[in-house]
């Protein structure tokens, strides 16, 4: 459409556009009172009574007539834009502010590209929690044939251009920020879903304080970029580094371990003003595993360097492991760990004080032979336990890093060496978590050299053979001081 230059052309193009009504735009050229009067002035005047936003200025001066309104939803001013879509402040049809996300047009005729983008919008709008940004629409604008995703609007910014103006943020403000990204992770996660792009963008900080995630589901539309010859876009694309961290320690795409990972990249950052691993555009070097390595080994160095205070650093030492058993297993054993973190830097938690798990009193038992597991189920059951048993001590490891339980028996006898392994990898687990693991090893006479290495390890309970229930539950209590009371007989 070619360009308007007279005041009487842009009132009719914004009248048309919905911008402002007849009579209001009528208004307008009266007042400026000026037969000569120029489309510029005239926008000047809409913008200056608020009829208008620069954006919109903007446009309206280039003679354009789409990308106002959108399914009834007006178009204020761009908030950001990305390789797949922009988002706008917009305002909805009874006065509401909202945030637009619009697919760009150059993908709206590639199927594959509008299902990811209606796959992210049906994916938002199944969640609903204070840290995540609701998603209240999905629809496509007929005039136009533009996809839109209409949001929440967060009146904030986020994370990143936070960061490029604030540079660093307070240990404890970091802290309490990461416990609410983990909290909607720990939600997303019990309805199945990973979020697959954490990073700072990606994290909203509004007026009140409160961090919300922003853009679950927008893997989907990344994985659909693969085959795309544009390798700019490719190298645009986050999601690449969730790719070389998959690929580099052997787990599968989705992974909610991969999210800890990444928040615990955004953690550091938050509290150092600087990223873990050096940005790159390099899609070879951020899918090398040396890349990954190098971080795990640098952090403590960095830590010393920035005087990360050792609560934090732990924290985020073991959400950025590289080996993925080696991390928080779920975002809700995340979001515990910062609270106990901001906790002990408050004095509120004392950190050499041990605390107890959670949930109903549980004891798992590492034990091959099956007579001996019905008679351990029914003897623990007696005392008041909720018996877990498995041969597997991988199994032992899994449960307590995602539900933490009061006790652990080991049977060497029937385990061999793996179940002092699994021992000594539980203690550290409860020892990270700072929970009190009441942690007994059952020995025959001739495995004495098994434990050795176990002997030293603080708590450590090693019972030789003949073993009573008594003596077992008399070691337990040890930790479980509500035993004692209880265990005054087999």
């Amino acid at each position: 459409m070619p360009e308007i230059v007279d005041a009487a052309g842009i009132a009719q193009l914004a009248t048309r556009l919905g911008l402002v009504d007849d009579r209001t735009a009528r208004e307008l050229v009266y007042e400026l009172n000026n037969a000569d009067a120029s489309a510029s002035d005239l926008v000047k005047l809409m913008e200056r009574k608020g009829h208008i936003t620069p954006f919109q200025t903007a446009k309206l001066l280039k003679g354009e007539t789409d990308g106002y309104i959108l399914g009834g939803y007006k178009l204020l001013y761009k908030i950001s834009s990305g390789t797949f879509g922009r988002v706008y402040r917009g305002i909805d049809p009874s006065g509401q502010s909202v945030a637009v996300k619009v697919l760009r047009r150059k993908w709206t005729e590639d199927a594959k590209r509008v299902e990811s983008f209606e796959r992210e919008g049906r994916i938002g709008m199944t969640l609903e929690h204070p840290n995540i940004v609701r998603l209240l629409a999905l629809s496509k604008d007929a005039p136009t044939g533009q996809y839109y995703i209409v949001m929440e609007f967060v009146e904030g910014d986020n994370l990143k251009k936070i960061l490029q103006i604030r540079k660093t943020l307070p240990v404890d403000e970091s802290l309490r920020m990461m416990e609410e990204c983990a909290a909607g992770l720990a939600y997303a996660s019990s309805r199945g879903l990973t979020h697959r792009d954490v990073k700072t963008s990606n994290i909203l900080l509004g007026t009140d304080k409160t961090a919300k995630l922003v853009d679950f589901g927008l893997a989907e539309i990344s994985s659909a970029a693969e085959g795309t010859s544009n390798k700019e876009e490719e190298q645009a694309d986050r999601t690449v580094d969730y790719a070389g961290l998959e690929k580099a320690t052997g787990v599968k795409q989705g992974d909610v371990r991969s999210d800890i990972y990444f928040l615990g990249h955004v953690l550091f950052e938050m509290i150092t003003g600087e990223p873990l691993m050096v940005p790159t555009k390099d899609k070879n070097a951020r899918m090398n595993k040396r890349r990954f390595e190098e971080a795990e080994v640098s952090l403590q160095k960095l830590g010393e360097k920035f005087q990360i205070p050792g609560p934090a650093l732990r924290v985020i030492s073991k959400a950025i492991a590289l080996e993925p058993g080696h991390r928080y297993q779920t975002p809700a054993a995340f979001h515990e760990a910062l609270i106990t973190a901001r906790g002990e830097l408050s004095g509120a938690i004392d950190p050499n004080a041990a605390r107890k798990a959670s949930g109903p009193l549980t004891v798992f038992v590492v034990e091959g032979n099956q007579k001996l597991q019905d008679a351990f189920r029914e003897k623990f059951k007696k005392h008041g336990f909720k018996v877990l048993i498995s041969l597997d001590g991988g199994q032992a490891i899994k449960r307590y890093q995602t539900q933490p339980y009061h006790a652990l028996v080991i049977d060497v006898g029937t385990a061999g060496a793996e179940g002092v392994d699994t021992y000594k990898r539980l203690m550290r687990e409860a020892a990270a978590m700072h929970l009190d693991l009441a942690a007994v090893l059952i020995i025959n006479e001739d495995q004495t050299n098994l434990v050795y290495s176990v002997k030293d390890m603080p708590g450590a309970m090693i019972l030789p053979r003949p073993v009573t229930m008594k003596q077992l539950l008399n070691a337990i209590s040890l930790h479980l001081p509500e035993l004692r009371k209880a265990n005054t007989g087999e």
